[in-house]
């Protein structure tokens, strides 16, 4: 593992590695049971409009979050994990499926292709290059953005964020006169848990982040004792394995080729015509999205970690992206959305994942919940958004290196850093910044400065936001 991993030469061991990808696990293991929910029951009225289980889709995302998250350690030595996206997942559901008509298996037909293309992208060495189009201002605010945007997400898990008619978001309440103990009790333990891993790491307690989700996962079944029905009302879905494994290979292994080339039913209901445009636009806006979610977060964890070349650049990024291709295209043929590098990840390389290894015990966890996901549904929300917010306090650190006096430079970061959490984007935040860094620099005299694959970019973003937004 020393040799193969580089563990001293990072500064690490096997034992934090270990720590930092149980991190990792914990952080974003609520996709399993997510990412089923949202196939099986998008409506939450067990209509099931896609025709597939809960168990089926449980699997495959497993089964994929392994694949992606082993390749990506063994390939590229780098702390990352992957598994189907938040986002991606929706908008294949519910506006590619359900809003386009689209059947499941067609739908997994596109993201085989997004899959595929992206292997020869990556092989060709062209995603390296679409990396080296964004400018440097954009590169230091995505680190800080991906930052606000996993804190949002921290503080909304938690329900310290809560949706408002009248503002879009709002402070939760913690009045016991007007809220029940039970609905305040979870914000209180994301709080205490917070405060702990920054006092511990403050004290240079290694495992903080760990130390302080498990401190936070008992404290919140300790103070369930005090709350009425809280033991009777948990929401465990109890899968059997066996039965799990069935229904995946009898409702979404290999579906994509059995089923989803065939689009008759789509053709007599809307056309060729609309069918090609469908396929060319729907396929533009999963390939965008994922291959900047990827490309932002890879760059985001890799800077945090100390992982970047002389030339700025993600070690061995070229592999870590080629994992990422190989996942998707796994996703597709096990039935799941676009797999995707998790922005999660940057808790685990807070915890000092520094190597693959960090991402190989990850995935070692992930085949682990195959088999018990009671367990991986024991983990609360509470406690790992203690962890995001924490993290994303971290990675705020990037701003300092920016030149916020001039505009030409701030503007671009700001619009990046800021649309990521607001549109739950980070492909859409670097979208923003990339765009708007080539129109002041047209206007402004830095034409020169604007690199040709730049503007081939800016180019698809613009026709990916009119054309599938």
């Amino acid at each position: 593992m020393e040799r193969f991993f580089k563990l001293k030469e990072r500064g690490t061991t096997v034992k934090v590695e270990f720590i930092a990808g149980m991190t990792t696990f914990f952080a974003m293991v609520y996709i399993l049971m997510v990412n089923a929910n949202m196939f099986a029951d998008p409506f939450g009225d067990g209509s099931n409009p896609l025709g597939v289980s809960y168990g089926a889709i449980y699997i495959a995302t497993a089964i994929s979050a392994v694949v992606g998250t082993v390749l990506a350690g063994l390939l590229s030595n780098l702390p990352l994990a992957q598994a189907s996206g938040m986002g991606l997942n929706a908008f294949f559901v519910y506006t590619v499926c359900i809003g386009f008509g689209l059947s499941y298996a067609n739908a997994l037909v596109l993201i085989l292709i997004e899959g595929v293309a992206f292997i020869l992208l990556t092989v060709t060495g062209l995603r390296k290059k679409i990396f080296d189009a964004l400018p440097g201002t954009v590169l230091a605010a995505i680190p800080s953005g991906i930052g606000l945007f996993i804190a949002l997400l921290g503080l909304q898990n938690a329900g310290i964020v809560v949706p408002d008619s009248s503002t879009c978001v709002n402070l939760a309440s913690f009045n016991l006169l007007h809220q029940s103990w039970g609905d305040i009790m979870p914000m209180v333990v994301t709080l205490c848990t917070l405060l702990a891993i920054v006092i511990m790491s403050h004290k240079k307690i290694r495992g903080a982040v760990l130390i302080g989700i498990v401190g936070g996962m008992a404290l919140y079944y300790l103070l369930g004792l005090t709350v009425t029905g809280f033991y009777e009302n948990l929401n465990i879905n109890l899968i059997s394995p066996i039965g799990a494994f069935k229904e995946f290979g009898e409702l979404s292994l290999f579906t994509v080729f059995t089923e989803g080339f065939d689009f008759s039913a789509y053709v007599s209901q809307h056309g060729s015509a609309n069918l090609v445009l469908t396929i060319v636009t729907t396929a533009l806006a999963f390939c965008m999205v994922d291959m900047f979610d990827t490309l932002g977060t890879l760059y985001a964890a890799c800077e945090r970690a100390d992982l970047l070349d002389e030339k700025g650049e993600p070690l061995n990024m070229n592999r870590g992206m080629l994992s990422d291709a190989i996942a998707t295209t796994t996703g597709a043929i096990c039935g799941t959305s676009t797999v995707t590098t998790f922005s999660e990840v940057n808790a685990g390389v807070a915890a000092g994942g520094r190597t693959g290894l960090t991402s190989v015990f990850c995935g070692l966890f992930f085949f682990i919940a195959m088999f018990l996901s009671p367990i991986a549904q024991l983990v609360p929300g509470c406690a790992t958004a203690a962890a995001l917010i924490y993290v994303g306090i971290l990675m705020m650190g990037s701003i300092k290196n920016i030149d916020w006096s001039d505009f030409r430079v701030s503007v671009p970061a700001f619009l990046t850093l800021t649309i990521m959490p607001f549109t739950y984007n980070i492909s859409y935040g670097i979208a923003f910044g990339l765009i708007s860094y080539i129109v002041i620099s047209l206007f402004c005299g830095d034409a020169k400065k604007i690199k040709g694959s730049s503007w081939v970019i800016a180019a698809l973003f613009v026709a990916m936001l009119l054309l599938t937004h």
